[in-house]
């Protein structure tokens, strides 16, 4: 893959991200609370839920992606680097702002996704650009992200009670 093309693949995974994340962020209540789009879409305001809002788009933009970058062996060993930094990155921003200054308003949230994703599409552009990473299991890499997909889905059903699954307008988690 051409260093110059790989900014434009970025920049189109930020987009799509963006875009899809948003949606997804209403379709459940769009849907009429469907069950089937539980699973991938935001259910209620907890920070796990922003965080599931991430993932996804990231996950379908990196399949489609893969099919393009086929000749890199380190695709998915960035990817899922890029996946734990998003999904580190929403917590740490939105509980830092929350615990040092004051909660946060809805706009300063809305914006913590998008510097998320933003932050995301940025570094895996400089490790693609770098060739500085050497992923020994590839296979590995693609795993894990299957595996945190399916701890979105379980734990849409099944939600620990713990302050991160926690809607802060309902005090209420998952789907109940």
């Amino acid at each position: 893959m051409e260093k110059r093309s790989i900014g434009l693949w970025q920049l189109m995974g930020f987009a799509v991200t963006s875009f899809l994340g948003t949606l997804l962020h209403f379709l459940y209540d769009w849907l009429g609370k469907a069950v089937w789009i539980a699973p991938f879409s935001g259910i209620n305001e907890s920070t796990w839920e922003h965080m599931k809002l991430l993932f996804w788009p990231m996950l379908i933009f990196a399949v489609v992606q893969s099919f393009f970058f086929r000749g890199s062996a380190d695709f998915w060993c960035v990817k899922l680097r890029g996946v734990l930094l998003g999904l580190a990155l929403i917590p740490i921003l939105f509980y830092t702002y929350n615990g040092a200054i004051a909660p946060s308003p809805d706009w300063l949230n809305i914006a913590i996704f998008f510097v998320s994703a933003a932050a995301v599409y940025i570094y895996e552009a400089r490790l693609f650009k770098s060739k500085k990473l050497r992923c020994g299991v590839p296979k590995a890499a693609l795993f894990l992200l299957v595996l945190i997909a399916l701890c979105f889905t379980l734990f849409t059903f099944q939600t620990p009670h713990i302050g991160i699954f926690q809607d802060p307008l309902t005090g209420t988690y998952g789907l109940s």
